[in-house]
């Protein structure tokens, strides 16, 4: 019987692209650097803020000094429009209600940093009850790294032999991977950002296309 699905945030709760990439112009319009489209900003996103940023600046810009500055000014843009072109995905909302019916938790996992992930998702996903809401946090390695999955599952109450009652879900090869690192079941979903061929390099349980599909998903593993 499944106790818990951790989903990631962007890509797969909420289609947040547009709003990254506008942040992420606005921080390297600050400086007069090259700006990037939607669709390449979309391939940089994964592994945090700092790696974002890092990927968007030009050759001979990316010392963590300069990142750490870039930084301060993409949060200042994305604090507050982070919700003006963020969107949940179709069928998701369905989905996470059909998770918490069937008496099984959710969790949100995300390398976006933790007060960002805090303010997305009481405002697109009010009526839900989840066990941990987790971004990137000070001090603590960004996924891969399982320690992010580990901190939930402490929150959940689920005990390391019950890993196998919990899943993964995320759009990306980093996310699949931090389902190896955490021993957990992995989904992986096709409406994100990356393609299904980055997921098939993971061998997840599952690549699903729709959210109905991790539903079913869900009734066959209570078989």
């Amino acid at each position: 019987m499944t106790e818990l699905v951790i989903f990631d945030l962007d890509g797969t709760l909420l289609y947040t692209v547009e709003d990254i990439a506008q942040a992420t112009n606005y921080a390297l319009e600050q400086y007069g650097y090259p700006t990037h489209s939607v669709e390449v900003i979309a391939t940089f996103i994964g592994n945090g803020i700092n790696k974002l940023l890092e990927r968007a600046l030009p050759q001979g810009h990316k010392s963590p000094e300069e990142v750490i500055e870039l930084r301060c000014h993409f949060k200042e843009f994305y604090d507050i429009h982070c919700m003006d072109l963020s969107r949940p995905f179709d069928g998701i909302r369905d989905l996470l209600r059909f998770i918490r019916r069937e008496g099984i938790g959710v969790a949100v996992a995300s390398n976006k940093y933790q007060a960002a992930t805090e303010r997305l998702i009481p405002y697109y996903f009010p009526d839900i009850d989840f066990v941990a809401v987790l971004g990137q946090r000070e001090g603590i390695p960004v996924k891969p790294d399982p320690s992010i999955v580990n901190d939930i599952l402490e929150i959940a109450s689920i005990p390391p032999e019950n890993k196998v009652n919990v899943l993964y879900v995320g759009d990306s090869g980093v996310d699949m991977q931090t389902a190896i690192n955490a021993s957990l079941t992995a989904i992986g979903v096709t409406w994100g950002c990356r393609p299904r061929s980055e997921l098939q390099k993971y061998s997840p349980a599952y690549i699903v296309d729709s959210p109905s599909e991790i539903e079913d998903i869900l009734l066959s593993l209570k078989k």
